[in-house]
């Protein structure tokens, strides 16, 4: 089990109750931490985190694991209730034994979860970067229920109970919960969790098939089977045969993501649409994509109208992957260029820029565009004088966030303006000049905030706006945009 951690005293309580004011053995929680545990202090002033317990509550709790300065604990009895509770969902989310581990958030309002986020946005912003946003910008929120277009899902065939089960892991367990229902997936998706089960169990493969991937796209719902053995042509016609009733388009895995390949040819593409600026995306099932649809079609609008991209202007989208962000700059801007670290997403993305443009009317072709593989994490000076000056820039790196390139732009200025210790300037770094606008979306407040922290001290920019984006709600997951303008 990973210590707790950073806390963020996310819902502020209306009343403050001494720990010595209260019954022997119980607790005010003053605070929810980023695992969505309730934080309390006992009297002698040490730390309990406690699983189950919301800001505002009076509980009891039993500690199951001790340290100097704080403990672990599960939530016993509620004393005074949170206003803010609410009924669970969904029947296998709770503290129980065989719970399932996908949620942790459930037992909150979804109202209150955005809160939360957001301020854990702000605190990681100050107390890691030193970084004072100038306005909190509204959060994006969506469906709080059947979102997650997206998702991983382990098998297991258990001799002992005679059945396969197919879903998420059990809470803090290597066991997989066990799911008859899923209510943060699709409703036809959740449907089929019980006839997948019957599928799996009916198979010459059932002990050789760990796990399902589900990718679905507008009208394409896939689902790719990792099998560790090469599937009976019997266990090809039971795969057909439910592909067909349930409306599915089976792919097949039986090594590493670029062993995978559609079970049969023909039929639709799995694609999603940016209706706002009228792109299609066509993706494969273990292509990186987002979980919610919903909130990514906000997120991209969003973020294009922060950035405000001109029809003069070039823009560089740094961590591109398909295009998410490119193909929609690309109906705004004189000229885009956009940087991946994976060979295969730059492929993809020039498929579908070549696709979208033939389609685009001829008053509305798509902007000049290219796509370039590199390694972002070993961005320097150097490189980035060689991508050449860019109006704008769109980033959208993974949860390890872009400090290389941040670092890189840092290192120019401190350069430019002679600052000590600095190094001195790479060739042909005279006529380059930073953006002067940055747009960077990020999956890991702390990484956007150490990055934060380089932009607005060494690197010359402001932060104007930032806000949470609840891509995953019932989770602690914080998604969120920031916006840097040059000074």
């Amino acid at each position: 089990m990973s210590e707790p951690k950073e806390l963020s005293p996310a819902l502020e309580p209306t009343e403050q109750n001494s720990p010595a004011d209260l019954p022997e053995g119980w607790l005010h929680v003053q605070a929810m931490d980023l695992d969505a545990q309730g934080v309390a202090r006992k009297p002698d002033g040490k730390v309990v985190f406690i699983d189950g317990a919301l800001p505002f509550e009076l509980v009891t709790a039993n500690t199951h694991r001790k340290k100097n300065n704080w403990e672990q604990a599960s939530l016993v009895a509620i004393h005074r209730e949170s206003s803010q509770r609410v009924r669970p969902g969904c029947p296998h989310f709770g503290l129980h034994a065989g719970a399932c581990g996908g949620c942790k958030m459930q037992h909150l309002h979804v109202g209150a979860q955005v809160a939360v986020k957001q301020r854990v946005l702000e605190d990681n912003l100050w107390h890691l970067g030193k970084v004072k946003v100038q306005t909190m910008l509204r959060p994006i929120e969506g469906p709080a229920w059947g979102y997650r277009y997206r998702a991983r899902l382990s098998v297991r065939h258990v001799i002992k109970k005679g059945e396969v089960l197919i879903g998420f892991h059990e809470r803090k367990s290597r066991y997989i919960a066990d799911m008859r229902t899923c209510k943060i997936l699709p409703p036809h998706v959740d449907a089929m969790l019980m006839p997948l089960r019957a599928l799996i169990a009916g198979m010459d493969a059932r002990d050789t098939c760990p796990q399902i991937e589900l990718a679905c796209g507008d009208n394409v719902t896939a689902l790719v089977l990792r099998h560790l053995e090469p599937l009976s042509s019997a266990d090809i016609a039971r795969l057909r045969a439910f592909g067909a009733e349930h409306g599915v388009q089976w792919w097949l895995q039986p090594k590493g993501p670029d062993t995978v390949r559609l079970l049969d040819e023909g039929g639709e593409q799995l694609s999603y649409a940016l209706p706002d600026f009228g792109i299609t995306m066509p993706f494969k099932p273990t292509d990186f994509t987002q979980v919610n649809p919903h909130i990514n079609r906000v997120l991209v609008s969003r973020a294009l109208r922060l950035l405000d991209v001109q029809k003069h202007e070039r823009v560089i989208d740094w961590f591109c992957g398909l295009g998410n962000f490119t193909l929609p700059l690309a109906t705004q801007a004189r000229e885009v260029l956009g940087i991946e670290g994976s060979e295969a997403l730059v492929a993809r993305s020039r498929e579908n820029y070549a696709l979208n443009q033939a389609k685009a009317p001829e008053n509305k072709a798509l902007a000049a565009t290219q796509f370039v593989a590199r390694n972002l994490f070993e961005m320097t000076p150097e490189m980035l004088v060689a991508d050449g000056s860019a109006d704008k820039w769109l980033v959208d790196p993974p949860r390890e966030g872009a400090f290389a390139l941040a670092k890189a732009l840092a290192d120019l200025e401190q350069a430019r303006i002679g600052a000590e210790g600095a190094g001195p300037l790479p060739a042909g770094a005279e006529g380059w000049t930073p953006p002067k606008r940055i747009v960077y979306v990020s999956c890991n407040p702390a990484t956007l905030a150490r990055d934060a922290g380089l932009l607005v001290h060494l690197a010359g920019y402001r932060c104007t706006a930032a806000g949470m984006v609840n891509m995953f709600p019932h989770t602690a997951h914080v998604e969120s945009m920031a916006v840097f303008e040059r000074d």
